[in-house]
């Protein structure tokens, strides 16, 4: 497809394009709200907690972009479901979707983790995503267009003896993104992930909240630095938008150079 050139086409502009994202009352999905709103989308705000999700749909609102709130437990899937009924109702479509949201009740060794601690982590990272993912398809698919962005994890590329079954369900994430990329391109739906490396949440505060962990964590990074949350975001903003009107089944790893420095840690 061979576009004119046009000094007021904007590859990223997501203006009129209606995004839900899991888990963005903080860290990298609250990032990711804030700068597709500013991109111009409608945006859903939604965690588990209302009071923090109005925060941030308020600092939306507060510089001229437009939000909701829709609270939601992931990890129920009549929850998932109030949410996308929600946002259709409320703005009659769903463009993006971005399943952020994820848990990591254990840190150790896989033979350790306890049945529920696992359980809860392919429930929440992998299951709810997969629900998900296909409750909100339908939708882009009646307009012959939708994106699809998965948070995955460089934890989900190598093994761990500490991050296993969180690595597990990071790894599954990837192919949950292909599959759908798959069965639904036909549609015109494009289905990604970002595997971000070590970013300053609150989510991976037990990896860069001690210096002794953080500097090992980030020995091989080429960067020589953990990540920040809006350094993921522009990465969403991308597939969600043009510019990544032809990308679909992949994996954007972001993450300072740690796979490509791998052989100096």
């Amino acid at each position: 497809m061979t576009l004119a050139p046009n000094a007021r086409d904007n590859l990223f502009d997501l203006t009129g394009k209606v995004a839900i994202i899991t888990g963005s009352s903080r860290g990298i999905g609250r990032a990711i709200a804030i700068r597709m709103a500013q991109h111009g989308a409608k945006v859903v705000v939604t965690s588990r907690k209302a009071e923090a999700c109005e925060k941030v749909a308020e600092e939306i609102r507060s510089t001229g972009g437009e939000a909701i709130v829709v609270p939601c437990n992931v990890s129920e899937k009549a929850q998932l479901q109030d949410l996308v009924d929600a946002t259709i109702k409320h703005w009659g479509r769903i463009d993006i979707l971005v399943c952020n949201a994820a848990v990591n009740p254990f840190f150790g060794p896989s033979k350790d983790i306890p049945d529920d601690a696992f359980d809860k982590i392919m429930d929440v990272n992998i299951k709810s995503n997969h629900w998900l993912c296909n409750m909100a398809a339908p939708d882009m698919a009646k307009r012959q267009d939708g994106a699809i962005i998965i948070i995955s994890s460089v934890g989900g590329l190598f093994g761990s003896n500490t991050l296993g079954a969180y690595g597990i369900s990071k790894a599954a994430d990837m192919q949950l993104a292909r599959n759908l990329a798959v069965e639904w391109g036909p549609q015109n739906i494009r289905a990604n992930c970002i595997a971000p490396g070590l970013i300053k949440t609150d989510f991976a505060r037990a990896l860069w909240e001690n210096p002794e962990i953080s500097k090992k964590a980030t020995k091989g990074y080429a960067l020589k630095r953990i990540g920040d949350p809006d350094e993921i975001a522009g990465a969403a903003v991308f597939l969600a938008s043009a510019a990544g009107r032809f990308m679909t089944g992949q994996t954007m790893i972001i993450d300072g150079g740690g796979m490509v420095n791998f052989q100096s840690v």
